[in-house]
């Protein structure tokens, strides 16, 4: 009965048919393990204020202005002997962090320093929260430190103190429980009695982490990219590897080692669009290369680092590091191999193992540059694949076309790296929806016996790259999934693909569109993260052929698909995308397979091609159903505007 009714439904509501074949023959082309995967950059708050779960902001006081983020109420440096006191930054150039505060206390009134975090700081009620400082008596009798959690009207919400008990630097902490829940909330420190005190490094993490690791990430956040399934993570980026000058590129050993002692860098998207002026965003490196290391090991995902190739941005500087000073870029690469994958007795896998993870973390890719383009970078890359090949010749590196899916820059990249036999190749596209759909079949021409394909940016733009007023809507959304299917279509050339940029806190972002959206306390998944959901929970083992009059579904109809087979679940995985106003049904003959009963089949889609989710409502979220499956016929009816995906079982 329930069938009837849903073939009832179908029939009053389709408009056209399509006749389709499936078929089963090996096609000889496996999908690769790594084909879905997540592309992770520090943009948009995506790491300090975002990820990375630390609420203080400016926490070891290092920002270009050593006190923004902090306010000290009622305090006036010129006015020393009628307020309760104020707070003087102190250099050590002998720290790799070289600032630190002194807090001077005139009388018992209650000094204070108030810090507002990341937009404010998000607190739920009940969690605990672990909050610690570095400090030491300089003089008075200033005995106590009292942490207090105030919401937006200032009134305390949790609190705890710790007792100074030292001259010495020491590491003081403490738990504050939350008695309510408050998106901007702020941290207050207040001191007991008169005299000096030092402080440095103040720290608070909610307990409630990803596995609950202290000075750990945010648990939402990863929780929606555990669900995706990942390939692979790529990180740190993104242009910021690059850096706008070579001094601000990203250090990978800058970010290993102990927390405290990682020097912190202004963030490249600090100065770069005068639509989002971000003065506050910088780098603590809490977020360092181990912590992803140990976040693509608990992903599942394949870790895919990038690392400067001795070329600043070339959108910025474009600042280039001479060859003969080329030699620590090739030795960082080197180093970073073995960080991942040395023994312990190795001088980088013994770092790895101290901060505690003696396992090696299993390398087996390796970026070299982000986006660069011309003869400076293939003179540069050609140094870089002689090293690691001849020291590590398993390990794969990808390499650049540039930053356009065409043109001059493009096509000389391509040729260089096909004269170099390059692996995998790293290709960029934004663009408006029109083209994702028009480019379904970009790589059915490519080579197959040449680099492979990495996807490793790309979103649709529903007005223009980098505008500001593009939305993460189901237009932008449906585009990709139609896209998509050419991926998938042609893996035996793509081996990789990832949707970026990943993360965008709501109130400090710079680009857009995103992945998925979150402020200081919720987040949620936009249509473009169900999309890219639906091919990395269904990747399938082999690929397999749906067509149409023995020719690709590429577009005829507005319709999309490809189809992989499952070995290790014995099931077909069938894909389609209906790009048109009206509904569309599928009859898909098999050829060399019958199925076995019932299929699940999952739809995402909505009549409006300007619907968006947000925090308040998930409108557009895939729906799973049953539909008949027996035979060697499949009929899959697909809604306007949607992407379904249909697994069965094979007979």
């Amino acid at each position: 009965m329930k069938y009837l009714v849903i073939a009832l439904l179908l029939a009053g509501s389709l408009s056209a048919q399509n006749k389709y074949t499936l078929d089963f023959k090996d096609t000889g082309v496996k999908i690769q393990p790594t084909m879905y995967g997540i592309f992770f950059e520090d943009i948009n708050y995506g790491a300090d204020g975002g990820l990375y779960a630390e609420l203080v902001k400016n926490r070891s006081f290092e920002f270009d202005t050593p006190l923004m983020g902090w306010d000290q109420p009622g305090s006036d440096r010129h006015s020393l002997n009628e307020k309760s006191g104020y707070a003087t930054v102190v250099r050590d150039d002998s720290k790799t962090n070289k600032n630190y505060i002194r807090v001077d206390v005139n009388n018992d009134s209650g000094y204070s320093l108030v810090n507002e975090g990341f937009f404010g700081m998000g607190i739920k009620a009940g969690a605990s929260y672990d909050v610690s400082v570095w400090a030491a008596k300089a003089q008075g009798n200033i005995s106590e430190v009292r942490f207090q959690l105030i919401d937006a009207a200032g009134n305390s919400i949790g609190e705890s103190a710790v007792t100074l008990a030292s001259k010495d630097w020491k590491q003081y902490p403490t738990v504050i429980k939350a008695t309510k829940t408050e998106a901007k909330a702020k941290l207050k420190v207040t001191f007991s009695g008169k005299g000096s005190v030092l402080l440095d490094m103040v720290s608070m993490f909610p307990q409630d982490t990803w596995k609950g690791r202290k000075g750990g990430l945010r648990k939402d956040l990863v929780q929606k990219l555990y669900d995706l399934k990942p390939g692979f993570l790529r990180f740190p980026g993104g242009c910021i590897v690059e850096g706008r000058i070579l001094e601000e590129r990203y250090q990978w050993k800058k970010s290993v080692g102990k927390v405290d002692d990682r020097e912190l860098l202004v963030n490249r998207w600090n100065k770069e669009f005068k639509h989002r002026p971000a003065p506050d965003y910088y780098q603590t490196f809490g977020l360092g290369f181990y912590e992803y290391f140990q976040l693509a090991e608990d992903l599942g995902a394949s870790p895919l680092p990038i690392l400067s190739c001795g070329m600043a941005c070339q959108f910025n500087t474009g600042e280039l590091v001479e060859m003969h000073d080329i030699d620590p870029y090739v030795q960082d690469a080197l180093d970073l191999i073995e960080f991942a994958n040395g023994d312990v007795s190795t001088k980088w896998g013994k770092l790895r193992s101290d901060m505690g993870h003696p396992k090696t973390f299993d390398l087996k890719f390796i970026g070299v540059g982000n986006e660069q383009w011309g003869p400076d970078y293939f003179e540069r890359y050609k140094v870089f694949e002689k090293a690691i090949h001849g020291k590590y010749p398993n390990i794969t590196i990808v390499s650049g076309s540039g930053p356009f899916p065409n043109g001059e820059y493009f096509d000389y990249g391509w040729k260089q790296l096909k004269d170099m036999k390059a692996q995998i190749v790293d290709e960029h596209y934004y663009n408006n929806p029109q083209w994702f759909k028009d480019n379904a079949t970009r790589y059915d021409q490519y080579d197959r016996k040449g680099p492979k394909v990495f996807a490793g940016e790309y979103a649709a733009q529903s007005v223009a790259i980098a505008s500001p007023d593009n939305k993460n809507n189901w237009d932008c959304a449906l585009a990709e999934a139609a896209f998509m299917t050419g991926l998938e279509r042609n893996a035996e050339v793509v081996n990789m693909c990832s949707y970026a940029p990943l993360f965008a806190h709501a109130e400090g972002w710079q680009w857009t569109p995103d992945l998925i959206w979150f402020n200081s306390l919720e987040s949620y998944k936009t249509p473009n993260y169900y999309v890219q959901q639906l091919y990395s929970n269904n990747p399938g083992t082999d690929l397999i052929s749906i067509n149409d009059g023995g020719k690709p579904v590429t577009g005829k109809n507005g319709m999309f698909a490809t189809a992989v087979v499952d070995k290790k679940t014995n099931e077909v995985i069938v894909k389609i995308v209906n790009t048109t106003a009206s509904a569309q049904t599928s009859d898909i003959n098999l050829k060399g397979k019958t199925l076995s009963g019932t299929a699940t089949q999952t739809t995402l889609g909505n009549t409006n091609l300007s619907s968006e989710n947000s925090f308040t409502s998930e409108t557009l979220a895939p729906k799973t159903s049953e539909i008949k499956a027996s035979g060697k016929n499949l009929n899959i009816g697909v809604p306007a505007y949607s992407m379904v995906v249909v697994r069965a079982k094979i007979k």
